[in-house]
């Protein structure tokens, strides 16, 4: 007979020791790729499918809600799996393969940064979109789980999780965005041009410090999800 508490606990457990393999130089490396893009104005384009897709998606809102909110200056980032009618189109017309790559040729410029979500990293579609991404000068990152597949082979910053269990691979990623917002909320607020007090809404009623440098008890922003 399966026990559920043990099942749990297991799963937590492994958890746990996969979040150990995540490289804090390649994280590292990330952060300040984000950061040089908001300094020099570029945009990041996330992409995804199945749960890897709603990932890059929640990291856009994470960015550009949640990191933002206050700042003079934002991020811009676009997410390449959120319209479904483009996507749609794409994938009855020409190819599934291409409904990444395609969005690209209207939008990227050397410089920006392309992330690419894949927990096998052989995602046809976003090989195909990173490809493109290397020859126009941006900045591919792949976050990738096993061995990383093609993806990570190709990108200019490849992130693995080097563990055979796409659930738990793809909980990374989830956590790794969450780092990278909270990183990117203190580090963009170091500058004392960024400084500010804002206040987010009455259901909260919170008032926020974003320079959490001098502030030290100050809040991170509430989600909204």
């Amino acid at each position: 007979m399966v026990m559920v508490q043990e099942l749990v606990t297991e799963y937590i457990r492994e958890l746990k020791e996969t979040i150990d393999f995540i490289s804090l130089d390649d994280f590292e490396d990330l952060i300040n790729t984000l950061i040089r893009a908001y300094n020099d104005g570029k945009s990041i384009f996330t992409m995804g499918n199945g749960g890897s897709g709603s990932t890059a998606s929640h990291f856009v809102c994470d960015i550009n809600k949640g990191v933002c909110v206050g700042l003079p200056k934002k991020l811009k980032v676009i997410c390449l799996n959120d319209n479904m009618p483009i996507i749609l189109a794409y994938a009855n017309d020409t190819s599934y393969d291409d409904v990444f790559v395609e969005q690209l040729k209207n939008f990227l410029n050397a410089g920006d940064v392309v992330i690419g979500i894949s927990g096998s990293g052989n995602s046809t579609n976003v090989i195909k979109a990173f490809r493109y991404s290397n020859d126009g000068g941006a900045v591919t990152v792949a976050l990738t789980g096993f061995d990383g597949g093609e993806l990570s082979k190709i990108a200019k910053i490849p992130i693995i999780i080097p563990v055979n269990d796409m659930q738990k691979v793809e909980d990374v990623h989830m956590i790794m965005v969450h780092m990278i917002m909270q990183v990117l909320y203190r580090k963009l607020r170091e500058r004392p041009e960024e400084r500010t007090f804002y206040e987010i809404g009455q259901k909260g009623s919170h008032k926020y410090v974003p320079d959490l440098s001098l502030h030290t008890n100050a809040k991170l922003p509430s989600g909204t999800d």
